[in-house]
């Protein structure tokens, strides 16, 4: 058996749309042929990294496998017992959104409107708890299987941070979750931070000067692009979350292309300046199915379904890919980035 070749992923974050992003992880770390060096990840794309290098610990590719498994399986059950849950007629007509559920409709006013440090005085945060309970952060920080790279946005100097894996707790990747609108700023050393998102979603440069590899498969849930105008208030907002999410990784691709265009014309030095292998399994267009409000949907059908799409997509990048791997980008960045 040759060698396997070893990428670096990258995580976008998404809130419960991140179960995709484990079906993705499931066939990645299934195939034997593939080697993941290191991860990027942001927001739901972090907890998924940590749960990952946790189980890669533990029990090598086996052991993340079931880690990831256990990890979302305490999601949904968080939600099985949270009031914003989809109504009878959206379960009966196969709507995975959440806009018809009036709890959901009240939080959402409620944000607008209050932050959190009104309406959540006592900072009670399910979410940190979830990772407190269900992540074994010691494993995490000594996990040598895996490169980590979690980012988080610094309230205070507007400058991203990237946690690596001695420096990962929960509260780190609290941090690459948090909302602002949602969630009290996390402090960490007596610094505020917000969701990694608006800095990184993903991060790719953690990944070029702390990896050796050169092929970067992103795992991408937000669309980039969406037909028609968004006409209604809720619809404005969820689209410019969409462009405000992906708007620092079509930065860093812009700079990925340039830098590779450099290196083909010889105009800069190749010690110096690694030529990048972009890729990308998404989920485009079944997204387009899905609102804003389905990413706090936990409910276990949902969490499968995405996880089950996401496993096709991993499969079906493979088998079209794998031999591209260490050869060329399979990333149309012109069209699809710049």
């Amino acid at each position: 058996m040759t060698d396997p070749k070893r990428i670096c992923l990258a995580l976008q974050g998404g809130g419960s749309h991140g179960a995709f992003t484990w079906g993705v992880l499931e066939r990645f770390l299934a195939d034997e042929r593939i080697e993941i060096e290191g991860i990027t990840g942001t927001s739901a794309g972090a907890m998924n990294a940590a749960v990952a290098a946790e189980g890669l610990m533990q029990g090598g590719r086996e052991g993340a496998l079931a880690a990831l498994e256990r990890f979302w399986g305490a999601v949904s059950r968080i939600g099985r017992f949270a009031p914003i849950v989809r109504t009878p007629i959206d379960q009966l007509t196969e709507n995975w959104d959440l806009d018809h559920n009036p709890s959901y409709l009240l939080f959402d006013a409620v944000t607008r409107y209050l932050s959190p440090y009104q309406f959540n005085p006592l900072n009670f945060n399910p979410l940190l708890d979830l990772l407190r309970r269900e992540v074994d952060f010691e494993a995490v920080r000594r996990c040598d299987q895996v490169e980590l790279f979690i980012s988080a946005t610094n309230v205070r100097s507007g400058k991203i941070r990237v946690f690596r894996n001695e420096e990962l707790t929960a509260d780190a990747v609290m941090a690459s979750a948090c909302l602002p609108h949602v969630f009290q700023a996390v402090e960490i050393d007596g610094e505020p931070y917000w969701d990694g998102g608006y800095m990184g979603n993903p991060a790719i440069y953690p990944v070029i000067y702390g990896c050796d590899s050169r092929d970067v498969v992103i795992v991408q849930i937000n669309p980039i692009e969406r037909s028609g105008t968004p006409t209604t208030t809720p619809e404005i907002l969820d689209r410019l979350n969409e462009i405000t999410f992906n708007a620092t990784l079509m930065r860093e691709m812009r700079a990925i292309h340039f830098v590779g265009k450099l290196l083909e014309h010889h105009e800069v030095d190749p010690a110096r300046y690694k030529r990048m292998l972009m890729h990308r399994v998404d989920i485009a267009g079944e997204m387009m199915e899905f609102g804003a409000s389905s990413k706090i949907n936990a409910e276990w059908r949902f969490l499968s379904h995405l996880r089950e799409l996401g496993r096709q997509r991993g499969q079906a990048w493979l088998d079209a890919h794998y031999d591209d791997l260490g050869q060329r980008t399979t990333i149309d960045i012109e069209n699809d980035y710049l």
